[in-house]
C-alpha cells in the first residue's frame, strides 16, 4: 500500500484509493484508520520501508480486497531483540465476510517465502491475543511455536509465536 493509497484511504477518498491499487474496497474501508496512519507515518519518515509494510490481500479473479498483511517494521527492529534479533514481525487482517477461506494462510506463506528468498530473513514473529482462537490455530498450522507472552499497550495480553525461515515452505 503506497503512501498515496494510505492518504486516500485515511481521507475516505475511496474511489481514488481503489484506482491507485486497481482493486475494489469493502464499503466499511478503512477498517482501522489508526493502522493506516501509523504505516503512513513510517513511510514518510523512511520510504525504504515500503516493501516491508502493508500489502492488500486481493482476489485475483474479482479484484476484491479481502484483507491486508504486512510486516510491522524492517528486520532486526530493536523491540525484537529479546525474541528474534534478526527476525521480523508481521500481522494480518482478513475482513469478516472472507474469513475461513484460507486467505490468511496463503498470504502468510507468500510473505514469509518472499522475505526468506529475497531478503534472507531467518525468523518470523507474530503476536496473537489470547481470545483469538482462529489466529492461534493458524499460527500452529503454519509451524509457529509459542515462546512467551507480552502486554501490548493497545491489545492487552498477547502470546508471542516464532517460526524459522527453514519452515517457510510449508
Amino acid at each position: 500500500m503506497t503512501p498515496e493509497f494510505l492518504r486516500a484511504s485515511i481521507d475516505r477518498e475511496i474511489g481514488k484509493a481503489e484506482r491507485l491499487l486497481n482493486l475494489s474496497l469493502p464499503t466499511d474501508w478503512p477498517d482501522d484508520p489508526s493502522i493506516l496512519s501509523l504505516r503512513l507515518e513510517q513511510l514518510e519518515s523512511n520510504p525504504a520501508l515500503q516493501p516491508w509494510l502493508l500489502r492488500a490481500m486481493r482476489l485475483r479473479d474479482t479484484g476484491e480486497m479481502v484483507g491486508h498483511i504486512g510486516f510491522h517494521t524492517a528486520p532486526g527492529a530493536p523491540y525484537l531483540q529479546d525474541w528474534a534479533p534478526a527476525g521480523v514481525e508481521f500481522g494480518f487482517t482478513v475482513f469478516s465476510a472472507y474469513r475461513r477461506r484460507g486467505y490468511a494462510r496463503e498470504a502468510s506463506l507468500a510473505l514469509m517465502q518472499w522475505a526468506c528468498e529475497v531478503h534472507g530473513i531467518t525468523e518470523f514473529l507474530i503476536t496473537v491475543g489470547r481470545e483469538n482462537m482462529a489466529s492461534t490455530a493458524l499460527a500452529a498450522a503454519l509451524g509457529f511455536g509459542k515462546v512467551g507472552s507480552h502486554i501490548d499497550e493497545v491489545d492487552g495480553v498477547e502470546d508471542v509465536f516464532i517460526r524459522s525461515c527453514a519452515d517457510a515452505g510449508r
